[in-house]
């Protein structure tokens, strides 16, 4: 199981979540996605390694800026 952690600014509401949740839906079979609103934390967790630059692309195509915790 791997799990990371990413550091995302600009999300200010439960919208902001359910938008980058389907952008990270959509690139990976992740096991499970937790997006904390109040610090940006998102942590992600898969059966196999995602690449971190793949899960930041996304992030940043829902719209907010992420950087790896």
């Amino acid at each position: 199981m791997e799990t990371s952690t990413f550091i995302a600014t600009g999300m200010t509401c439960q919208h902001c979540v359910a938008s980058v949740t389907k952008q990270l839906q959509e690139l990976a079979d992740f096991t499970e996605i937790v997006v904390d609103l109040p610090t940006g934390k998102i942590t992600v967790q898969s059966e196999q390694s995602v690449p971190a630059e793949k899960v930041i692309a996304a992030i940043e195509q829902a719209g907010y800026s992420a950087v790896s915790a």
